[in-house]
């Protein structure tokens, strides 16, 4: 789960990439995931701005993204924080995300990079592989927070 590295905004210039709004920052999460829908409610609350959108991975616009920065739409381990048009993953990607997001979730934006990455990357394989098993599974975009929904790109 290795990012391309692509210039910020490189994206925009990709054909199969559909026009989307990118001026805030973009969460590009399994649409079907438990986890990924508490975290859009989370993001729902906490994005205090109201800018950032949702992204399910499973829409023409979520798959055309992840496929731009080389991930497979279809592997549970595939999400994406776009921000500023640089993209990022993993616990990585978490920790961009909870620092802008703030709050309560600043300080888990920091934690969670303390361990080597090795580990990191581990942990988040493991959480990402079993999330379907042991959370089950859902509809992000059948979610009827009108906060959530709002937010979606399609």
């Amino acid at each position: 789960m290795r990012i391309i590295d692509c210039a910020p905004f490189a994206y925009r210039k990709d054909p199969n990439v559909p026009a989307f709004p990118d001026d805030a920052p973009v969460f590009f999460v399994d649409g079907h995931c438990t986890l990924c829908s508490h975290w859009a409610r989370i993001v729902a609350r906490q994005d205090r701005s109201g800018t950032a959108r949702l992204c399910p991975v499973q829409s023409e616009t979520g798959r055309a993204i992840l496929i731009h920065f080389g991930l497979d739409p279809d592997d549970p381990e595939s999400w994406i924080y776009l921000a500023d048009g640089t993209a990022s993953t993993g616990m990585e990607g978490i920790a961009r995300a909870c620092r802008f997001l703030g709050g309560w979730l600043r300080p888990i934006g920091w934690l969670v990079m303390l361990p080597p990455a090795g580990l990191r990357r581990w942990l988040y394989l493991r959480m990402a592989r079993n999330r379907y098993r042991v959370l089950g599974r859902t509809d992000l975009c059948a979610l009827p927070d009108p906060k959530v929904t709002a937010r979606l790109i399609k």
